[in-house]
Formats: structure tokens, sequence, C-alpha cells
């Protein structure tokens, strides 16, 4: 998988982010829907896309430096420590990619280089 200079993954994303994603949908799909897409995203395999294209997909705006998390997240990665891949999921009838775990991350990247290319599953 292409890594940026500076920017460390983990090879998988962490088990606290599959609840994570868990709790997110349940706002916007029912409860077996969510339990079905959290099995795929468990399942899914690595892959990667452009931050900004993942942005683009989303239809989400990019939060600035001054949140919180993001900068919480851009610290880590200046300090070498490895981030969790993101967890999407495909929104076919909105045409949306809907990002179940790791917005803050995304922005953190995002914030840092736009072509990043950033390991996730999606599902």
């Amino acid at each position: 998988m292409p890594r940026i200079p500076g920017i460390r993954w983990l090879d998988e994303p962490e088990e606290a982010n599959y609840p994570a994603a868990a709790s997110y949908l349940a706002l916007v799909v029912d409860e077996k829907e969510t339990d079905r897409l959290v099995k795929r995203l468990r399942k899914a395999p690595m892959t990667t896309f452009k931050a900004k294209d993942i942005f683009r997909a989303s239809g989400l705006p990019l939060l600035g430096l001054s949140n919180f998390q993001v900068d919480k997240n851009r610290a880590k990665i200046k300090a070498g420590k490895p981030i969790s891949p993101l967890l999407l999921v495909r929104d076919s009838a909105h045409g949306k990619v809907v990002i179940a775990d790791g917005y803050h991350r995304l922005c953190a990247v995002y914030s840092l280089h736009q072509d990043t290319p950033i390991p996730c599953k999606i599902a």
C-alpha cells in the first residue's frame, strides 16, 4: 500500500473503530442494517483512496485545525505514531460515501496533503 513519508498507518483498523462506526451508523440506518454493515466492514479488504477523493465523495466539510480531535491526530502524525485506517460505507442511493469512522483522522491527513493515499475498508 502506498505511503506518504511522515504518515504511519496501522495495517488494520483498531478494534475500537468498529463500535465507533456502529454508533455513528445507528444514527443513519436501523439496527439490523448497522449490524450488517459492521460485519461487512470487518470482512472488507484494505484499499486506499486519496484524501481529496474521500472528501469529495462524502460531501462533508473539512474540519479546521482548531478542532481538538483534528489537532490531536495531527500531533500524533507529526510524532510518528501510526494512525488507524478509515471505515467507509458506500451510500449508492445518494451517490455518496459515509465516513463511518475516521472523519477527524481524514481531516488531519488532508490538512497535511490532499493527495495523501489513505488506507481504509469500504463496505
